[in-house]
């Protein structure tokens, strides 16, 4: 990461060089590297952190234990949502080129992008930056998409997104397709809604291996119909939901690929890596709409 030296790291705090290097024995924090030279360099992150903790308690010690919780480096979720509140998408843009110099696409987006836009969703009173924020993040995973390396697995994961506004959990379906492709499957994302007759050729074309429901607005006869569909044409590939989609309370036994794009990108690998066959799984018996399905 960029540093600066001690004279530049005061001027930004507002405070000596002395009264910097104070801190740094008292408190050790901020804590400089040192160059060759025995130059002190101190990493901007760090001073950009207890630059805002300052602002807010005017108190050097209750800064510097309010900018070690954070934890706002280079991956932090507040940073990000600090662009958001801006509207700078140029901003948020920087920080996720910051993030990725120091993880992998997949933790970027996970710790990063999608839990800043968690913090934004819990805020009162933010619409329109949540709004934006998510409409940032839309293209910045539709951009990472058009970059993903061509398909090295010959299966193919066909992707039904039951999503019907702007939000969180859309982008976790959008996350999710796109770890499905930096890890090598060839993916189709469609709408959960599409009439039956639409679906055949889709469905020729992937030949899917397996299906995932996603996002959280699918009715249980919208599933049913969909599910009907699919066998009818012959196909027995395995039905899996995620983040809970399935329009059911109680138990099902629809398996889930668990919460997050990592966790369920690595479930459907271990299960089409197995050298065993996997029959198609059958919808809940007592459910109307799927037993139907099944009929």
């Amino acid at each position: 990461m960029s540093g600066i030296r001690t004279n530049a790291a005061a001027e930004l705090l507002g405070v000596s060089p002395n009264t910097l290097r104070s801190w740094e024995r008292r408190f050790g924090y901020p804590t400089p590297r040192r160059t060759a030279g025995g130059h002190r360099q101190y990493d901007l992150s760090e001073l950009e952190a207890l630059r805002r903790a300052l602002l807010e308690t005017h108190n050097i010690s209750s800064a510097i234990q309010v900018a070690r919780q954070r934890g706002e480096g280079p991956g932090s979720p507040v940073r990000l949502l600090e662009a958001f509140d801006r509207f700078d998408d140029a901003m948020a843009d920087r920080f996720m080129e910051e993030s990725l110099a120091l993880r992998s696409v997949e933790r970027s987006v996970e710790e990063l992008l999608l839990a800043s836009i968690e913090l934004a969703d819990e805020r009162e009173g933010r619409e329109a930056e949540y709004e934006a924020a998510c409409r940032w993040a839309t293209g910045w995973l539709h951009a990472a998409r058009r970059v993903a390396p061509p398909a090295t697995r010959s299966e193919g994961i066909l992707l039904f997104d039951s999503t019907e506004v702007l939000g969180l959990e859309g982008l976790h379906v959008q996350a999710l397709e796109l770890a499905l492709r930096r890890a090598g499957f060839r993916v189709l994302l469609l709408s959960v809604g599409l009439a039956q007759e639409r679906v055949p050729r889709a469905m020729r074309a992937l030949d899917p291996a397996a299906m995932v429901l996603c996002g959280s607005g699918a009715t249980l006869d919208v599933v049913g119909r969909l599910v009907y569909g699919i066998r009818q044409l012959g196909s027995s590939a395995p039905l899996f939901e995620y983040r809970g989609s399935m329009p059911v309370t109680g138990n099902h036994n629809i398996p889930s690929l668990g919460a997050s794009p990592t966790e369920a990108t690595e479930r459907l690998k271990a299960m089409l890596d197995r050298p065993v066959a996997h029959p198609a799984l059958a919808p809940q018996q007592g459910t109307p709409a799927l037993r139907r399905a099944h009929g």
